[in-house]
């Protein structure tokens, strides 16, 4: 009935005014008795609501709560390990040359090394760190350890995943510049891999930010490139040098016409406007000859190898150069 109420339309200052609002529940006895505690759970189903759509309600369950507790912990938990890098390591997934396997770049990937949960991957942690501002330091953190890689690998670029929060520092181009410039790094090895949320996102200077990371030499490749609806349309509006075919796409050739129709397009549409074209989740030799096939320049997946920590890595690059040695490593 509150909801119904509030979604009436009322005059303001001579205008028609929509408002809504996000509502939350804590029923008594079941969330408790004490007052202070039973606002703070009415607090967290408000926010509940919020993050599932707003203008609704939400009633507090003890998951959340859970939920809640877990988030905070993991917070805490990052903030200490950006205090103790060594908890923050940096794996690298080969991507190699369609034709040949050569191994022609590696894409930077985060670990959570944590202390009691073991190792941990990005999809468990990175939106905890967007939510909090911690995003901007893990991100530098990340792009520092690949410019000291790829000043070590001169032959190979070194690709490194944005997150859309990034964009909202505007000295995001001068402080990755002075930090390829730190660690005596050749920006041209550097591949910065953004998603099309950034293109989208109208209230970010993506454009400009963008313009001026080019301009000092890294390289940006548009990733997951075909999941979204406007992909096409911002290639043309937006500088980039690469575009990545989602997975999705790579598994589902041989089995999926549209599929296979979908990644030969997309090849002809980037080779067309002079973009490198990789495809990613390459699992298996078939995939990996039809991609080829379809004129994808590079490939990457577990049929090259899974995401290998830095210490193994001189080995690896040493010893995987040529296609039946890679094949052999996954």
């Amino acid at each position: 009935r509150i909801l119904a109420t509030v979604r009436e339309p009322f005059e303001l200052l001579g205008s028609k005014v929509h408002v809504g609002v996000s509502i939350g529940v804590a029923l008594v006895p079941e969330a408790g008795t004490d007052r202070g505690d039973i606002i703070r759970k009415a607090d967290i189903a408000l926010y509940r609501a919020k993050s599932e759509g707003k203008d609704c309600y939400r009633i507090f369950t003890t998951s959340m709560d859970e939920t809640i507790k877990l988030r905070s912990e993991l917070e805490d938990g990052l903030r200490h390990a950006l205090d103790n890098a060594a908890e923050l390591e940096v794996f690298y997934q080969p991507e190699v040359d369609a034709a040949s396997g050569t191994v022609v770049g590696l894409e930077a990937l985060l670990r959570w090394q944590h202390p009691t949960r073991g190792t941990m991957l990005p999809q468990e942690f990175i939106s905890i760190a967007e939510e909090t501002g911690l995003i901007s330091a893990i991100g530098e953190h990340v792009l520092a350890q690949a410019c000291r890689v790829a000043r070590n690998c001169p032959g190979l670029f070194i690709a490194v995943n944005l997150s859309p929060i990034q964009f909202r520092a505007p000295d995001l181009a001068s402080r990755f510049i002075a930090i390829a410039r730190k660690a005596r790094c050749d920006p041209r090895q550097i591949e910065l891999e953004i998603t099309e949320s950034v293109l989208l996102d109208g209230t970010l200077n993506a454009r400009d930010i963008l313009a001026a990371l080019r301009e000092a030499g890294f390289r940006i490749a548009l990733d997951d490139f075909g999941m979204g609806y406007s992909s096409l349309s911002y290639l043309r509006d937006f500088k980039v040098d690469k575009i990545k075919i989602d997975r999705s796409f790579t598994q589902n050739l041989g089995h999926d016409v549209e599929a296979t129709a979908i990644v030969t397009s997309v090849v002809t549409l980037g080779h067309a406007m002079g973009l490198t074209v990789t495809a990613e989740g390459v699992e298996n030799s078939a995939q990996w000859q039809l991609l080829s096939l379809a004129g994808c320049n590079e490939l990457q997946g577990f049929l090259f190898s899974h995401a290998i920590p830095e210490k193994e890595l001189l080995g690896f690059i040493t010893n995987n150069t040529q296609s039946p040695k890679l094949r052999g490593a996954a």
